[in-house]
Formats: C-alpha cells, structure tokens, sequence
C-alpha cells in the first residue's frame, strides 16, 4: 500500500502515511517560525546549485585569510619598532618612521574591514541559498522560516545563535536520502568548529579593539598590539574553517539535487495492499518532472 500523502512510498505509519511525510507533519523543532511543510519532491525546480556561489565565498574568505596574516605581519613589525624604543635600543627610531609604521598598520586593518565585508555580502547570499535548497530537501528539518537566513545576522545578540541553529537544520536537510526518506548521520563537525571558533574570534576581536583604544602609553600600545595580533591569528583559523564547511555543505547539496526526488517504491505481488493477481502493477500518477 502506497502512502495517502504522496502516493509514491510504501505505508509505515498507521494513519497511512510513509516515513517522510511522517515527518513532515511533525512541528518543527523549537517552535520558533517554523517553515511550511513541503512534500518530498514538491518544487524540485525550485533548486538552485550553491556551487558558483560557494566559489566566490571561498575566494573571499581567503582574502580575509591573506589580508588577517599582513595585519599580523605588519602588527609584530609595529610592536618591535615601539618594543625597541620602550627598551632604549630604539634610539635613531625617528617620528617619521614611527607614523609610517602607524598609517602601515591602519591600512593593514582597512584592508581587513573591506575584505570581511565583501566575505560577510557573498556569505549571507550564499547562506539563504542553500536555506532556500533545504526547504526543498526537507523542510520538517528547518526550525526558521527561510527569510531568517539573512535576518538572523542582523538581530543583536541573538545573531550569536541563530545562524548557527538555521545552519545546523540545513546541513541536516542536506544528508542524502534512502528510499524511504530516512536519511544517514553525517558528522555536523565541520559546522561546530567553524561557528564555535568565529564566535570566540569575534568576540576576541571586538576585545582587541576596546583594548587599543584606551591604550595610552607605549606599554599599553605594545600590549593591545599584541592581544590585536592574536585575534588576527584566530580570526584566520576561524576562516580556514568556514572555507570546510562551504565546501562541505555545497557538497553535500551537490550530491542531495544529483538523488533527485525520492522514488516511486511499487508494492510487490502479494504484500500488502496488493491486489495479488499477477501481470504488472501500475505506478501511480503523479505531476509532470520539471
């Protein structure tokens, strides 16, 4: 017998109904603006591959990754310079030298802004793409409506949570599928460590910041330059590790829109809801491939 829903897998739940619909008419996780329910298969030409996409944010965050080691070179060029004249071995350290050293590395911190803002536009776009794609995959899977996926970036202090609790119902959605609709355990680790690590990157950057600038005197400077350099150093680990992650999950979707919808399963002679006269079983209808 074939499910009452969508008429294309087998019956395993007692109101009539296949596994994945099952799911489906399950309230999604948290409550918080669930996404509509949307039969597995149901708008399958409303994917679009997040491969081009992907492409254009890896190149971006390995821009963030060059432009975070030259603010951590020049940073350590700077804290010598300053380092030398605290100690007295820097006696012919001059004025001139001394701002060329300042505006080199305020521009090494220009470069850094404009390379994350760049990353954060493709990111997001990126991100409510393959959001888009999940809701086509299983939509049971996603706790926010779609819209989130950008607006969950902007909401103050929640933006600590949200993306990540968007993020970890896509990569769910986006595991390749049995023929019943249960999906495999994919490890979400990819997932924890880069948002694990950009949290604590953010948060250790906005610290640097505060500490440069109520730095006074040399020793002060010296040391804000240091704590700057190290949120550098983690803000391009943080990097690195968002790069595996879009191109896990791009991957992972790749190969979730190559399955396609899930296949009719046609009922064998004798099993239930078979009419057990023999010859061939027709399939049911069902709309038109796009």
């Amino acid at each position: 017998m074939l499910c009452l829903t969508c008429g294309t897998r087998p019956v395993v739940t007692a109101d009539g109904r296949c596994r994945g619909c099952a799911m489906l008419s399950r309230r999604a996780p948290g409550g918080l603006m669930p996404a509509a329910s949307t039969p597995p298969g149901e708008g399958w030409h409303r994917l679009r591959s997040p491969g081009g996409l992907a492409k254009a944010v890896i190149v971006a965050l390995s821009a963030v990754i060059a432009t975070d080691l030259l603010a951590v070179a020049v940073g350590l060029y700077y804290r010598g310079l300053l380092s030398d004249a605290l100690t007295g071995d820097g006696s012919d350290l001059d004025d001139a030298e001394a701002r060329g050293a300042d505006l080199l590395y305020a521009q090494a911190g220009s470069l850094q802004m404009l390379a994350m803002l760049a990353t954060a536009v493709l990111f997001i776009i990126w991100f409510h793409r393959v959001r888009r794609n999940a809701e086509v995959f299983d939509a049971s899977r996603q706790p926010m409506r779609p819209g989130w996926a950008i607006g969950g970036w902007f909401v103050p202090l929640a933006n600590f949570w949200l993306p990540r609790r968007i993020a970890g119902g896509i990569w769910s959605a986006s595991a390749g599928t049995g023929p019943e609709g249960a999906g495999p355990q994919v490890s979400k680790a990819p997932l924890h460590l880069w948002w694990g690590l950009w949290v604590f990157s953010l948060l250790l950057t906005r610290y640097a910041g505060q500490v440069y600038e109520q730095a006074v005197t040399g020793r002060e400077i010296v040391d804000a330059v240091t704590t700057t350099a190290v949120a550098d150093v983690v803000d391009g680990v943080a990097a690195a590790l968002a790069i595996v992650f879009v191109h896990k999950l791009t991957r992972m979707q790749r190969e979730r829109m190559a399955l396609g919808p899930a296949s009719p399963a046609l009922p064998q002679a004798g099993s239930p809801g078979s009419s057990g006269a023999a010859g061939p079983v027709k399939a049911p209808t069902g709309p038109a491939a796009p």
